[in-house]
Order: C-alpha cells, then sequence, then structure tokens
C-alpha cells in the first residue's frame, strides 16, 4: 500500500516550486559577476588580479557556508536556515554598492558568498531530496538544479543591461532588492515529516564520522574540485576573455538574431547560452541518474568537459567558436549537481544530505577559489589565460579518472 502511494506521488510539488524559485534568483546574481569585472576595472582601476581575489574569497565562502547551513537547517528548520542565508546575501550585496578598495571588497564577497550558501543549490537540494519520493527523486533534484541555471541565462543579459542604464552601484541595491524578495516563497517550503515510531535516527557526529572514513566519500569529494574550478573560472573571467579576443564584431546570420552586436555582449550571451545548454544537461542527467550508474555518468561528464576545453583552447578564438563553446559546455556545466548529490543521499542517507553534500560542495568551491583566483593572477603575470584554460583541462581528466572506482551499486528502475 504505501508502495503504490509513493509510486503516485507527484513530481511537482510545492517545495519543489519554491526551492526553484530561491534558485533562480540566487544563481542570477552569483552568475552576474563575471559581467562586472571590466567596468569595476574601469571605474577604480582595480588590476584584474584584485577582482578576481575578491570572487575568489565569495566561493571559498560558499564552500565553507555550505556544511555550515546544512547543519542549521538540519538542527533547526529549512526555512530559518534559508531566511538567514537571505538576510547575509541582502546584508553583502548592499554594501557592496559602496565598496571602493579592494580591501572592502574582499570582506563583502565574503559575506555575499555565505548567503550564496544559505540560498544555493547544497541546502535547496537538500530540501527538495528529502521531500521527493525515491522514484521521482533524481529529476526532481535536475529540475532544482536547471532552475539555477535559468537564472544563468537571466543575470548576465540583465546586468549587462542594468549596467549600461545605472551606476553600478546602484544594480548592487537592484540585486539586493531581488534576493530579498525571495523570502516571500519560504513558506511553500515545509519540512518533510517526521516518521513516527521506528528506531532512533542517527547522530549527526555518527553519520559525518561514517562518511568521512568512507573512501568512496573521499573520491567525491576529490573529484568535485575539479567542476569548481572550471565553473569558477569560466563564470568571472569568460565575459572579459571573450571581449578582449574576439576584436570587433560585425553581426549577421545567427550573431545577430540573438542581439550580439559587441563583444562585451558577446561575454554575457555566452554565460546564458552556457545556462540555456545546461537546462537540456541537467534534465538529461537527472533522467540517466535513475537508469545508471551515476559514479560512471559524473566520470562521462567530466571526460567530456575536458575534450570540450582541449578544443575550444586550440581552436581560433571567434565569436562562432564562443558560441559553439558556450552550448557544449553548458550541456555539462551543472550536470554534475544532481548525480552528485543523489550519489551521497543514495550512499549516506537522506537525513544529513545537506551537511554531508556541504562538506562535498567545499571541495567544489576551494577549486572555484584558484580557477577564479589563478585566473585574475595569471592573466597580470604573462597577459593571457592560456596556462589557467590548460590547468582546468587537466583537473577535468583527473576528475573523470577518480570517480570509476566509487562503490555504487545499482538501483532497481522504477516501472
Amino acid at each position: 500500500m504505501l508502495r503504490g502511494m509513493e509510486h503516485r506521488a507527484p513530481l511537482i510539488t510545492p517545495v519543489l516550486l519554491a526551492g526553484c524559485a530561491i534558485i533562480l534568483v540566487s544563481f542570477a546574481i552569483r552568475s552576474a559577476f563575471g559581467v562586472f569585472q571590466i567596468p569595476i576595472q574601469e571605474e577604480y582601476g582595480w588590476l584584474r588580479s584584485d577582482f578576481s581575489l575578491a570572487i575568489a574569497i565569495q566561493n571559498l565562502a560558499w564552500g565553507i557556508g555550505a556544511p555550515i547551513f546544512g547543519a542549521i537547517a538540519e538542527k533547526f528548520s529549512d526555512r530559518k536556515a534559508i531566511l538567514l542565508g537571505i538576510l547575509i546575501y541582502v546584508f553583502g550585496l548592499s554594501l557592496s554598492a559602496f565598496a571602493t578598495t579592494p580591501g572592502q571588497h574582499n570582506l563583502l564577497e565574503m559575506l555575499v558568498g555565505f548567503g550564496i550558501a544559505g540560498t544555493g543549490m547544497g541546502l535547496i537540494l537538500a530540501i527538495v531530496g528529502r521531500a521527493s519520493s525515491d522514484e521521482h527523486r533524481s529529476m526532481a533534484l535536475a529540475i532544482a538544479t536547471a532552475a539555477g541555471s535559468a537564472g544563468q541565462i537571466v543575470g548576465p543579459p540583465v546586468a549587462e543591461v542594468l549596467l549600461q542604464a545605472i551606476p553600478l552601484q546602484s544594480v548592487f541595491l537592484v540585486f539586493a532588492a531581488a534576493i530579498l524578495a525571495t523570502a516571500l516563497v519560504l513558506p511553500a517550503l515545509k519540512s518533510a515529516p517526521k516518521p513516527a515510531g521506528g528506531p532512533a535516527p542517527e547522530p549527526m557526529g555518527a553519520a559525518l564520522t561514517r562518511a568521512l572514513r568512507d573512501p568512496s566519500f573521499t573520491l567525491i569529494f576529490l573529484g568535485f574540485f575539479s567542476c569548481g574550478y572550471q565553473l569558477g573560472f569560466i563564470t568571472a573571467h569568460f565575459p572579459a576573455f571573450v571581449t578582449e579576443l574576439c576584436g570587433p564584431i560585425n553581426p549577421s546570420g545567427v550573431l545577430a538574431g540573438i542581439g550580439i552586436s559587441t563583444t562585451s555582449a558577446l561575454g554575457a550571451v555566452a554565460i546564458s547560452l552556457i545556462g540555456l545548454a545546461n537546462i537540456v544537461g541537467v534534465l538529461a542527467a537527472g533522467w540517466a541518474g535513475k537508469r545508471y550508474l551515476k559514479k560512471n555518468l559524473l566520470a562521462g561528464v567530466y571526460f567530456a568537459r575536458t575534450l570540450v576545453a582541449a578544443a575550444f583552447i586550440m581552436m581560433p578564438i571567434t565569436p562562432e567558436t564562443v558560441i559553439l563553446f558556450s552550448l557544449a559546455m553548458g550541456s555539462l556545466w551543472l550536470a554534475t549537481i544532481p548525480l552528485t548529490s543523489g550519489l551521497i543521499g543514495q550512499l549516506y542517507g537522506l537525513k544529513y544530505m545537506g551537511t554531508l553534500y556541504g562538506f562535498v560542495f567545499l571541495s567544489h568551491q576551494i577549486g572555484s577559489f584558484l580557477g577564479v583566483w589563478l585566473g585574475g593572477r595569471l592573466y597580470d603575470v604573462y597577459g593571457d589565460y592560456t596556462l589557467v584554460w590548460w590547468v582546468g583541462v587537466g583537473v577535468g581528466l583527473f576528475s573523470a579518472i577518480v570517480h570509476l572506482p566509487i562503490r555504487e551499486r545499482a538501483q532497481p528502475i522504477p516501472a
């Protein structure tokens, strides 16, 4: 009886819709920071490495905050944890409007990073995962991840339009108001009811110890590093990379059709195209995740990323190759997220999924820190991003390899 009722459980629930709304806005803002790089450099005369360090600190704070917010949600409540994240995010963005030195910006980006941790993938995916049936969990995680991609489609072009219309300081305030508005959907994020009776739940400390002693958890942790490195570098530096290397654009055909008339517009559109293609990629990953071994799918995604990045950097950089790269990399962009989070829930249970995923996500954000910071540092030293790209190719291949020994049992496919 219970099995039949679970089989008929809906895929789309209020928890999933509310989680998607929060992730969409949070990631729309998060993905737009790369568009600020050149305007801030021109406004304040900062070095490329100054801006890169601030965004790198944001990514590291995001990673450190992920297990903290996961633990807060599991100890107190999901809604309290998210509300705290929203308030910190708003505070960091609002004060960023008044930051004029790299030191001030570094401090405030730390706050923004903690705010993203409280409104981002790690926390929301754990909530969605706990509220979903076994049958629909993989696809529900994919839909929530796809909402982040939808935010990535919207964020950079909106930032580009706002920067043309109002001072960059005012753009930060607009973004702060947008993230504050997500508090309106919090009432829909009701925690899943705890089952009555049965054995006492495993203490959090025991669950963490069990996972940390498992070699498979270590391999997942190590493998997620390259995902962060590649995403952090591309999100923060790709718009500037495109703007500087593609030269003047004479829009025609497909370029004119999608509104590309300048290299700065191409940079913003490239990030949006990555997000657009990623919606297809994460939904495909969610579909495949309940039919095939997730570790093998993850190895395949990382290997495909390696090939795409290597091919792009070896080809001439033109508007056309930028678009092709954006679509190809976008189809793989966040496909790792539902697979990784689903694998953690499958191997270690759903009770502390947020905290455990948060620890793994810390590896992702250490990689992101290095991708963003090295991008700016090596650009200032060598005048281009070539070496940073090739490091990304190497770590992508590493991640493809380390996922293969993970011990994962096949799950029966729901009828």
